[in-house]
């Protein structure tokens, strides 16, 4: 097959692309998988596709992955049904602003590429071609880009600033980068980067993180190959500082993933002591171990976790510090991850609270008389996260909570704190970064 070299040929990928996602990703008996995993395979599949012709496509697609609930909704005033090639001409037309005329010149029919629009797809751009994205009679859950089943936990979360933290939702993410304190500092970091012509900022909160502000490819870079930086957003970095793992400390990463709340935590406790990170997912701690090794940790184990493990019985009130990243709806990473709010459901979250309490009462297990518990996670739904905190303290006397007041003044002096309250609670909106909390309990001696 030839290369793509025309509008017309990328446009026919795209609704090749969004009827694969719609299939195994928002169906109702989709798979539910990642669609940066099913975008993955279906380029793979397709080598011929360039590089420029796959930023344009992707360009395409996820514009409209993430207004596909407006465009739906649009798409019903017609009416019409929300095929990949009508999703694709409604977000052209209604965000890309393109005309009749671009339309016609994209959907050419020519060779490989996009076939003409029929009489039903041409009335629906004439009409659509005097509309607006946003419209007054829009619901609610529409108009602010959210499932309806969700839209009360998000009130409940933002009140007034919902509308301001559902439009930050829909921004592309900043790029977040921390200094790895045991290859350098962060403004050794700061000049590496320059010097291949990168240009950062410090961010306001994080006395390691360094961002980028506009996005730049840096895993190429000989800062990233050393080991002086990691990606990493601000917000998880903060909870890596919360955890305030220090020198000589034991410490456990009971749901590690690939390791970079880990890292951190390695960095703040300059190799000494020990880490252990732990997982379900035997892929996962490998990608930790690669990137130990290119970080200079050395005072960091792993441990797979199994069905019928008895490695936490055999540990337990050992541990300083125990960080809990749970596993949860990632509703704080929507920004990265747009298809997220299409693929989650109710179920889900009974299924992940159950499954948090779950892991709450085993690692609690690890933790010291006087030790600390730190429970995290990369959502802003409070059932996840306030009312886990709630249920495990009446459940747990013996666990106190320490509030962010108390802790943030010794951890970062003379630098204001992210928000009031007890918890750190982290959005798009009001910080910068992904949404995030994070609670920090003593075990009482």
């Amino acid at each position: 097959m030839l290369p793509l070299v025309t509008p017309s040929a990328r446009l026919a990928a795209a609704i090749e692309l969004l009827a694969v996602l719609e299939a195994q990703c928002f169906a109702p008996d989709a798979r539910r998988r990642p669609a940066d995993a099913v975008a993955s395979d279906f380029f793979r599949a397709r080598r011929f596709i360039g590089g420029g012709d796959r930023r344009s496509i992707a360009e395409w697609v996820w514009g409209a992955v993430r207004q596909r609930l407006r465009l739906i909704w649009n798409l019903s005033r017609l009416p019409a049904e929300p095929t990949p090639r009508l999703l694709l001409l409604n977000y052209l037309v209604l965000v890309a602003r393109w005309t009749e005329a671009d339309i016609g010149r994209g959907f050419s029919g020519e060779r490989y590429g996009a076939a003409p629009l029929n009489a039903a797809e041409a009335r629906a751009v004439r009409i659509m071609a005097g509309r607006t994205l946003l419209h007054a009679d829009m619901p609610d859950s529409v108009r602010f880009n959210l499932p309806e089943w969700l839209l009360a936990d998000f009130q409940a979360r933002f009140g007034a600033t919902l509308a301001e933290e559902a439009a930050a939702m829909e921004q592309p993410a900043a790029l977040d980068l921390r200094a790895n304190l045991l290859r350098g500092t962060r403004e050794e970091a700061a000049a590496a980067l320059m010097a291949e012509g990168i240009a950062t900022e410090a961010t306001p909160f994080s006395p390691w993180g360094l961002r980028v502000p506009s996005r730049r490819p840096v895993t190429g870079t000989a800062a990233f190959k050393a080991g002086l930086i990691e990606v990493q957003d601000e917000g998880s970095q903060l909870i890596a500082l919360l955890a305030d793992a220090r020198p000589g400390m034991r410490v456990a990463d009971y749901c590690a993933g690939a390791g970079g709340k880990a890292l951190a935590m390695a960095a703040t406790m300059g190799n000494r002591g020990k880490i252990t990170v732990c997982d379900t997912s035997a892929p996962r701690l490998e990608g930790a171990a690669l990137r130990f090794r290119r970080a200079g940790v050395d005072n960091a184990e792993r441990h797979l976790l199994t069905a019928g493990d008895r490695w936490a019985k055999r540990r337990a009130g050992s541990f300083d510090r125990v960080l809990v990243d749970a596993p949860c709806t990632g509703t704080g990473t929507w920004r990265r991850n747009p298809d997220a709010r299409l693929r989650t459901r109710p179920e889900d979250l009974a299924e992940l609270i159950a499954v948090q309490n779950d892991i709450l009462d085993k690692a609690r297990e690890l933790v010291r008389p006087g030790g600390r518990l730190v429970y995290a996670t990369c959502s802003v739904l409070p059932a996840e996260n306030e009312e886990r905190m709630e249920s495990f303290l009446a459940s747990h006397p013996d666990f106190t909570p320490i509030a962010l007041d108390a802790l943030w003044p010794a951890l970062r002096p003379g630098v204001g704190q992210p928000c009031a309250g007890p918890w750190l609670r982290l959005s798009p909106g009001a910080h910068g970064t992904d949404g995030f909390f994070c609670a920090v309990l003593e075990r009482k001696p």
